[in-house]
Order: C-alpha cells, then sequence, then structure tokens
C-alpha cells in the first residue's frame, strides 16, 4: 500500500484541493505550486493549530468570515528561494556580456551611472550578486560610471536579513571561489558582506503586484515570482508595468524554467537563447 503523505496530520490530497480552491483568490495559480505545495502545506497546518481550528474545512470558513485571513495565507505562500550568484550561467553572462553592454550604452547617453532593480528580492542575495557582477568587468572597464540597485521584496523579516549581510555557507555554493573573498568577511562561522558591496545597494518594502519603484532601469531582474506563481492575468498586467520602468535597450530578466506571457511586449532575447531579454521599443 503507498504511503499517505500528510502534513500534521492534514493530508496531501485535501491540501492540495485547499490550494487549487485559495490560490485563484490570491492571483496566483496552481501550477507555481505543485513542487512546492508540501512547504505551504506545513505552514498552513501549523497556522490552523495556531487557530485551534480542526481542520481544513474549518479553516475555509475562517477565510470566507474573515478578509484579514487571506492576507495571512497570501503570507504562507510565499515561497522565498535565494543564493549567491543562482543560476551560474545567468550571473556569468550578465557579469562578461549585460552589463558591459548596458555600461557602454549608458557612457555613450552621457550618464553617471547604471541603474537595476531586483523585484522579490528575498534576503538579498540576488542583488549583492549584481554589486559584484558589476566588479568582476564592467567596473575597471567603465571607471567614470556607478551603479545604482534598488532591491524590492514585500517580507519585512527578509529584507532585514539582507540588510545586515550575513549568510551561512550554503548560501554561497553556487558562487565561484574566486568570487567569495572578494564579496565577504569570515565571522564565526557566518560570511559578512564586505562594506563596498552594500553601498551601491538599497532595500525597499514593496509588495510588486501593488507598488513598483519608479525607474527607469537599466536592467531588470524578476526571477522566480511574477511568473512562476502568480496568475496569468497578473503577469501580463505585471510585465507590462514592468516594462514601462525598462529603459529603451534595457535588459530584463527572469527565472531559467520561467516563460513570458504571450502579451506582445518589445523583448527579444539577449542572444540566442536563455532568460535574458532586450527591451526594443518601436
Amino acid at each position: 500500500m503507498a504511503e499517505v503523505t500528510s502534513y500534521g496530520g492534514m493530508r496531501d490530497a485535501d491540501c492540495a484541493a485547499f490550494l487549487q480552491w485559495c490560490l485563484p483568490r490570491l492571483g496566483l495559480r496552481w501550477a507555481g505550486f505543485r513542487r512546492v505545495r508540501g512547504t505551504v502545506c506545513k505552514r498552513i497546518a501549523r497556522r490552523i493549530r495556531a487557530l485551534g481550528l480542526a481542520d481544513l474545512e474549518a479553516y475555509r470558513a475562517r477565510l470566507e468570515a474573515d478578509d484579514d485571513e487571506w492576507q495571512r495565507l497570501d503570507a504562507l505562500c510565499r515561497i522565498p528561494i535565494s543564493r549567491f550568484w543562482r543560476d551560474r550561467r545567468v550571473f556569468d553572462s550578465l557579469a562578461h556580456d549585460v552589463l558591459p553592454a548596458l555600461a557602454a550604452a549608458a557612457r555613450d547617453r552621457g550618464d553617471r551611472s547604471l541603474s537595476i532593480w531586483s523585484a522579490g528580492c528575498a534576503s538579498g542575495e540576488e542583488p549583492y550578486s549584481l554589486r559584484l557582477a558589476w566588479r568582476v568587468d564592467a567596473e575597471a572597464a567603465f571607471p567614470s560610471l556607478g551603479i545604482t540597485i534598488v532591491a524590492t521584496d514585500v517580507d519585512e523579516t527578509l529584507l532585514a536579513r539582507a540588510r545586515a549581510g550575513l549568510y551561512r555557507r550554503g548560501s554561497l555554493r553556487d558562487l565561484p571561489p574566486r568570487l567569495v573573498g572578494l564579496a565577504f568577511e569570515v565571522s564565526d562561522g557566518l560570511y559578512r558582506v564586505r562594506e563596498w558591496l552594500r553601498r551601491d545597494v538599497t532595500f525597499l518594502r514593496q509588495d510588486i503586484r501593488r507598488d513598483l519603484p519608479d525607474g527607469p532601469f537599466d536592467l531588470i531582474l524578476c526571477r522566480n515570482l511574477v511568473f512562476t506563481y502568480f496568475d496569468g492575468v497578473l503577469q501580463t498586467e505585471l510585465l507590462d508595468r514592468v516594462c514601462r520602468r525598462l529603459r529603451p535597450g534595457g535588459a530584463l530578466v527572469i527565472g531559467v524554467h520561467e516563460f513570458l506571457p504571450a502579451s506582445g511586449s518589445p523583448l527579444a532575447r539577449w542572444g540566442v537563447s536563455g532568460p535574458i531579454y532586450r527591451f526594443l521599443p518601436s
């Protein structure tokens, strides 16, 4: 007999059915949660116990009677997975190709800095990786050009970790070894981001579904969030809003397993394949 997966007494099949009911009401899609539902179901099981409720049916009734509980559920459905240099080929391409090309365009326009937005930055590994990628090639080649990175996330707890800049070794496992000493000081088994790496990164609490930084940006990273977890309508709406914050000729990076909605946005792949696109408005 096959073992039945459960989360604190909640059967996997029951939680899956519950998620298929509630996710669309949050503007989220079941397909994005299928593989990670175990994490979400465990959180929901803990929430049910904390509320003193009997089961999922009781929790569903609570949701139908309490609008504020939907906000709690929305928070339970966040999946923050973040590492330095995550998807190494992407960051290698950013360091050696994309950032130098964007820097050359900025210099030719007479700009003094390159502007970047890291959307859904979680605990900060991505924006710090971007600053490090700039250091690898472009910084020496464009000494008169600065860089500013705006990093946004909805979760204040994660943002506090990002601002602290302290990480365990596991967060660095994708980072090329030659860059570890350049980027970090080691203390008591923790890796602290060096001051030069922090200097050009600003963290802001924003929910991308409601608030976006003003721009314009030369480069936007919107990876493993909108085009994984949000429903099709919201994906199309946000892609349009994100593109409006891109400078013509700027770049958009999505997750390596993500696809853009067929919205007619003026985006062309940067290179033959991969998750990097150039914004080419007519």
